[in-house]
């Protein structure tokens, strides 16, 4: 079968749709085709929602529609919440009223052996031209549409990047997750068995979306790596992802869980670094280095300076720097002479630059602004361990006014506070003002490096030349 190219207007109305059927929509409490109408109703959707089903009139205040040859105006999205073996006749009816795309919430097709239903749905859709998201998914949610068009509880914390996953529950759970970690997202889009739209397509038109800024991938497996690779050498936005599957029985578990072939970790790992993805080691650093790429430029060249109060996490942060590849240099004789100003003379200015535990919030703002504002500098991680002498939010008010009084846009800035709750909230107010805020050394180090994991992509490299 020939794939049908997925234009940026047909993904528009999958993604951003001004109006949706609901087909399958419940009236009772509990069953998906409700709490599809309910989560749009509780995020506020602006567009227009028309429930499908021949058995019922009224659901949440909103007039039913026995078919969706019954709805009187144009209808941009379905939202599938049928049996499988009805979603074959639901789709053709689809293509007669012109809806756009599909989106097939529906699981019981490729992922436990019905290839061919799965197969067939697909060539119903494409032949009235439209595409189909799934099956097997929970629905697409985005803060900006106020739209959570899926059975998710909730829209997750509003943030700068997007989020694509194979895994439906993984992806609840991580929308859930987004609350406890501090870490938001503008849109999250179940993909499914991506039986028609894949991780290309959706890569392609979120790299084009003026609300995010950066794309996060959870992926079981590929189903057509060239087109997967060439999407993400063409994007101009960071590209972080998580591959699962990687050892023998997980490739199996992930076969099962939505009938994709997963694939070996070195293969995965060759082929992210070709793509120019930065790529994560577990749900947690996905999480930190999303942070990361969504809020902060580039990391183009290779000196990082590390600012710290306390000798400890200083050396733990260069240990860091050497294991994700950023050896540190010490920082030529006039940043230090610089340096020296804002530090008792038992201090350091070598790098790290060790400000000591007397270090003031005004120390801390002096030191960060002069550095960013360095040639030699190209990055800055900036720690701060919890001592009585200074409290934590006046330090994280003096970082962030130091990174805005510089002026500097083009190197990348985190933070990182060992401390206690107080610590807690003056990393979650530098995260709220766009500085990634880190609990460890770490962490932090470790999210500047995903600045600097991208291969140079074939764009990048016509434009420095």
């Amino acid at each position: 079968m020939e794939k049908v190219i997925a234009d940026q207007e047909i993904l528009d109305s999958i993604i951003k749709p001004t109006s949706i059927a609901v087909i399958g929509a419940s009236s009772k409490p509990g069953k998906i085709g409700y709490n599809v109408i309910e989560n749009l109703l509780a995020s506020k959707y602006e567009g227009k929602i028309f429930p499908i089903n021949p058995n019922a009139s009224e659901i949440l205040g909103f007039k039913v529609y026995p078919t969706i040859l019954d709805v009187p105006e144009p209808i941009d999205a379905a939202i599938m919440t049928i049996p499988a073996k009805l979603v074959l006749g639901a789709i053709e009816e689809c293509g007669q009223k012109g809806v756009k795309g599909i989106i097939v919430i529906t699981s019981g097709f490729s992922e436990v052996g019905e290839r061919d239903l799965e197969r067939q749905i697909v060539e119903k859709a494409n032949s009235y031209g439209m595409r189909i998201l799934g099956p097997n998914i929970v629905g697409v949610l985005s803060n900006t549409n106020k739209m959570n068009a899926s059975f998710a509880p909730t829209l997750p914390l509003p943030g700068k990047g997007a989020l694509i996953s194979q895994s439906g529950a993984l992806l609840i759970a991580l929308d859930m997750a987004t609350f406890t970690r501090k870490v938001g997202f503008d849109k999250l889009i179940s993909i499914g068995n991506m039986s028609d739209i894949s991780f290309a397509d959706l890569i392609n038109w979120l790299d084009k979306d003026e609300d995010t800024t950066s794309i996060s991938l959870y992926i079981e497996g590929l189903k057509d790596g060239r087109a997967f690779m060439e999407a993400c050498r063409a994007a101009k936005k960071p590209i972080v992802a998580l591959k699962s599957g990687v050892s023998e029985h997980g490739a199996a578990a992930a076969a099962s869980h939505t009938g994709s072939l997963a694939g070996a970790a070195n293969m995965y790992k060759a082929v992210f670094k070709q793509a120019g993805i930065v790529q994560a080691s577990d749900l947690g650093n996905l999480f930190d280095r999303t942070l990361a790429v969504s809020l902060q430029p580039e990391f183009r060249g290779d000196n990082l300076l590390i600012i710290t109060n306390g000798g400890g996490v200083g050396v733990l942060a260069t240990d860091a720097a050497e294991k994700y590849g950023i050896p540190l240099k010490f920082a030529p004789q006039d940043v230090q002479m610089e340096l020296k100003k804002y530090m008792p003379e038992f201090g350091s200015a070598k790098n790290p630059v060790d400000l000591t535990g007397v270090a003031s919030a005004e120390w801390y703002e002096s030191s960060v602004r002069n550095s960013l504002m360095h040639p030699w500098v190209d990055a800055l991680t900036v720690l701060y361990c919890e001592v009585a002498i200074t409290h934590p939010m006046d330090v994280a008010m003096a970082i962030k006014k130091a990174v805005d009084e510089s002026g500097v846009k083009n190197k990348p800035v985190t933070v990182s506070f060992v401390g206690g709750v107080e610590s807690d909230k003056a990393m979650q107010w530098l995260v709220e003002n766009n500085i990634p805020a880190y609990a460890t050394p770490d962490a932090a180090v470790n999210a500047i490096a995903a600045r600097r994991g991208r291969s140079v992509k074939p764009h990048e490299a016509r434009e420095r030349s």
